[in-house]
């Protein structure tokens, strides 16, 4: 999955508006850094539904270059973008990138009262650039019985992707729900108190007038 993204070369000499700008830069194994700008509305609308795992083309520039968003920096006081970091990819190379993972469908060991643990939430893929999915899915409907699992090896890749994570782990299990302890409230006996700290009072006045 491939979508695009106009951008600009950031002049040295012109401060960029970071109101309705985002400042970035663009570099990789075979791209000379290159300082550029982005619209903001425009790239938070994409980064909201592509994320760090879609393959963007940059265009505007004296030549298309295919991205991955690798960094974005927020701002610690107001939240928004300051700063992206677009990883340029290598023409021919496999990719080796994380890839979330969405769970779809409803496990029918819920109806005996499991709940689904989800354990992973995004796996290692490698593929060429063109194959990239933007996720991966997660089929529970397989969870017919408590202590169920869903392995990586169990995860279906589209064509010309194969997960290089550890196949044997943990996506997802159904586990029982644990019931907790019922806490008995004992009754406080006030007038017992009483009575005892009473018989305490009367003992050392006792032991006071020998």
């Amino acid at each position: 999955m491939t979508v695009t993204l106009p951008i600009k070369v950031r002049e040295k000499k012109k401060v960029s508006d970071i109101t309705s700008n985002i400042p970035g830069v663009v570099y990789g194994p075979k791209q000379t850094p290159l300082a550029v700008v982005v619209e903001r509305k425009q790239f938070e609308k994409l980064f909201k539904s592509a994320g760090e795992s879609t393959v963007i083309e940059l265009t505007g520039l004296p030549t298309p270059v295919s991205v991955l968003v690798k960094d974005v920096t927020f701002s610690p006081i107001k939240g928004g973008i300051t700063h992206i970091d677009f990883y340029a990819l290598e023409k021919g190379k496999e990719l080796v990138t994380d890839v979330p993972l969405h769970f779809v469908g409803e496990a029918p060991v819920m109806k005996l009262g499991a709940v689904i643990n989800k354990v992973l939430h995004e796996v290692t893929v490698a593929c060429q650039a063109e194959n990239l999915p933007a996720h991966l899915d997660v089929d529970i409907t397989t969870l017919t019985e408590l202590e169920g699992r869903i392995l990586v090896k169990d995860i279906l890749c589209p064509k010309g992707v194969r997960i290089t994570s550890g196949l044997e782990e943990v996506v997802a299990v159904a586990e029982a729900v644990e019931e907790e302890a019922e806490t008995e409230t004992v009754a406080i006996d006030m007038d017992a108190i009483a009575v005892e700290q009473k018989g305490k009072t009367e003992d050392v006045n006792t032991a006071a007038a020998k």
